[in-house]
């Protein structure tokens, strides 16, 4: 199943018998809280849910966004109304990051039937309302590992053996500026591949032909080359690792603690400038 799904394609499910469960996971980084944005108006049905509190786990040792437990994460999906044959569809204010956070989280989780809205809410034309849904309790229950996930010492391998694709600002990659993390620059031998090429002016993926391009330009070799993604904490690297299926590198696997994460140790060494060592 294609990972994305446009505003019209959406519109004409949810009028049908069998309407998605509609996710609206609005995020900033660094941002205020996405849920007076939610009150505020949302697509008709939308469940709101933070990213911060409920995507997440708590802030420390496993960086700054680790991922939530999944027991945790199981109850907050079957409140909002996914099922274990629900199809589900996701958006936020339309950067796509959130979305891609939660659909990773789904589909990692073992929910098969997960999309993003391309472009987020700004591509949606339709009316929105303030009203607050109750959806039936969903039963879905998580069995996480349905997708590829690096540690620190994995990432660390992947770059060296196969391709490992930073997702962050090419000036934080080199190590030009750090505005979150302790330090920055790479890890050594990731390549930088921004998360914000992967995408045009409307904040819709780019054309699955010019990704596959992209990506094969950074060295990903389809079934002959293990690719692996991170970012500053795990967010906008899933948006990343949803371009490679897009572009026909369905099994990217993703390293949750990422930067945040890796920097923590100071004995992990950091490498700077614009090339892989």
């Amino acid at each position: 199943m294609k990972p994305i799904i446009s505003a019209s394609e959406y519109a004409s499910e949810s009028a049908g018998p069998r309407p998605p469960v509609l996710l609206d996971v609005r995020w900033q980084l660094g941002g205020p809280p996405g849920r007076p944005d939610y009150e505020a108006g949302h697509i008709p049905g939308a469940v709101f849910v933070d990213l911060e509190a409920e995507l997440a786990g708590p802030a420390g040792e496993g960086g700054r966004h680790p991922l939530p437990d999944p027991v945790e994460f199981g109850a907050v999906m079957r409140r909002a109304g996914v099922g274990r044959d629900s199809s589900v569809v996701v958006y936020d204010g339309g950067q796509g990051w959130a979305a891609a956070r939660a659909w990773w989280l789904l589909r990692w989780t073992g929910h098969r039937d997960v999309r993003v809205l391309d472009g987020g809410l700004a591509a949606w034309t339709g009316e929105l309302t303030k009203e607050i849904p109750s959806p039936a309790e969903g039963d879905f229950v998580p069995a996480p590992g349905a997708l590829p996930l690096l540690d620190a010492d994995g990432a660390a391998a992947l770059a060296r053996s196969g391709l490992l694709l930073d997702a962050r600002a090419a000036e934080r990659y080199r190590g030009d500026v750090e505005p979150i993390d302790r330090v920055g620059g790479h890890i050594p031998g990731a390549v930088s591949a921004p998360t914000g090429e992967n995408v045009g002016a409307d904040g819709r993926f780019l054309p699955a032909g010019v990704l596959a391009s992209r990506f094969t330009d950074l060295g990903a070799a389809e079934g002959t080359r293990e690719v692996g993604v991170y970012c500053g904490s795990g967010v906008s690297g899933a948006h990343q690792v949803l371009a490679l299926e897009l572009a026909g590198f369905p099994d990217a696997a993703l390293y949750a603690g990422s930067w945040s994460h890796w920097t923590r140790d100071e004995s992990r060494p950091v490498a700077t400038g614009p090339e892989p060592r």
